[in-house]
Order: C-alpha cells, then structure tokens, then sequence
C-alpha cells in the first residue's frame, strides 16, 4: 500500500483565523436546543484548553495542533491490534516521538488526549457519526486546506503504525484512503498508483460539511476492514444536514 511521505505541520496555537465548523454536529442532534449549545460550548473549550496545553510543550519539540492531533488518534483507534498509549501518545506531543523533558507537567494534557480518545474509540465500535476537530482558516480556505491538518495527523499514525496498511488487502482500503489522502499533495504518497488513480476518479467536495462528512465516512469504511463487527452492515452513508454557522468558538493560543 503507499507510503506517506509527508509529516504534519505543527502549529502552536489556532490563532484568530481559526474557528471549529459549526455545521459539523452529530446529525441526529438538535444544534438549536440549549442543552445541545451548552454541550458545545463546554465541548470547544476543552478543544481550546487542550490546544492552550499543547502550545506550552517546549522547543525543539513539535506537537501537533488539536486537528491533527484528532486525526493520529483516529488513524490510532483503526489499527488493528490495540496500541497502548506508551506507544502512541508521545506523538502528539511531537511529530517525531521524542520524549516530553522529565520536568514537564503533562498529566492534564494526557487526561484529555486519553478522554478524546476514548470518545472516537466508543463512536468507531458503534460505527457512530463523530465530530472530527476541523476548523475554518478563514474565508477564502478550501475544503481541502481546512482538513488537510486533520488528514496530515491521521497519516502520521499510518506512518508510525502501518499494521493498517500493510496487514489488509490494498484493494478494500482503496476507496476510504483516497477520500482522505486526496487533501495531501500528490508528492508525499510514495508507491501509490492505485490509490492516485482513485483519488483522480473524485470529485472534490463541494464546502466543508462535505468534506467533514468524508472523514468520517474512510474512517467508519476503515473500521469494517481493520475492526470487524459481526452481523453488522457497512456504515451508513450520510450527510449532516444544513445548519447556519454560529461565529464559532474563542480561538485559543497564538498562530504562527
């Protein structure tokens, strides 16, 4: 299957060009209730406590930034022995896996890496739509542009863990792939053929609730291949419905 070349670009802080998408809620959610707005509201500050966390990791390391962190997690939970957390979690605070510094406190940035973590883990078993971390850059930001972090941090995990790849039949991880390797430049997908041509049968998506939904749409098609359920059909395809954009959560930490 093809190797991803490309590693995720951190960057320390969303920054004020940067809101979490308000059309990507669970769909069978009312987002106009006020218990469902307080939810979400509790929600994107965890989001921006974490991101405020991660900005606080020390140089020369490089910790990933809160999409892509949600995508190593998800690339994570789909390979398909279970990886403990001594060998996963040290990636999200640096994209090549060296150690925090021995006086650095990271119990509640870990607590919540491991709370996200178990979320996803309980929404890809149920085969449940879930609320990727995916943010607008601003106005004039593709679809691409705007999950592209996401999708860098999922190939992080593949590139770390290839169990996934290497251990299924590349014919049945085609499809989903190319839905989420489509974001990333044709350059870092080394020995890739197959999945190019996949991806040139695509046709990109048309605003970012499209793209949302085709992340988690691979991800759940991932999980039928690399996590089997049994007596369990494959996973619905659907489409959030169309909801106005709030203005979207405070942004947290600073941009580079």
């Amino acid at each position: 299957m093809a190797g991803i070349r490309g590693r995720p670009s951190p960057k320390r802080g969303l920054g004020a060009a940067y809101r979490i998408e308000d059309d990507n809620r669970p769909m069978d959610e009312d987002a106009t209730s006020p218990g469902n707005r307080e939810r979400a509201q509790l929600d994107n500050h965890a989001v921006a406590n974490l991101q405020r966390l991660l900005d606080t990791v020390p140089e020369p390391l490089q910790p990933l930034d809160v999409s892509a962190l949600d995508g190593l997690l998800c690339g994570v939970l789909l390979q398909p022995e279970v990886l403990p957390p001594s060998q996963w979690l040290r990636f999200a605070t640096d994209t090549e896996g060296r150690p925090l510094p021995p006086d650095f406190d990271a119990a509640e940035l870990q607590a919540l890496v491991l709370h996200r973590h178990a979320d996803l883990d309980r929404a890809i078993v149920a085969r449940a739509w879930f609320d990727p971390w995916v943010f607008e850059l601003d106005d004039d930001a593709s679809p691409s542009e705007s999950v592209s972090p996401w999708v860098a941090g999922f190939a992080l995990a593949t590139e770390q863990f290839p169990a996934l790849l290497r251990n299924h039949d590349a014919a049945a991880l085609t499809e989903p792939l190319a839905l989420l390797f489509r974001h990333l430049d044709a350059e870092d997908l080394e020995d890739a053929d197959e999945l190019l041509a996949e991806i040139e049968t695509l046709e990109p998506p048309l605003d970012l609730a499209e793209a949302v939904e085709d992340l988690v749409r691979a991800t759940l098609l991932l999980a039928d291949i690399s996590r089997p359920l049994p007596n369990r059909s494959a996973p619905r395809r659907v489409k959030p419905r169309a909801r106005p954009r709030s203005g979207g959560a405070p942004s947290a930490g600073r941009k580079r």
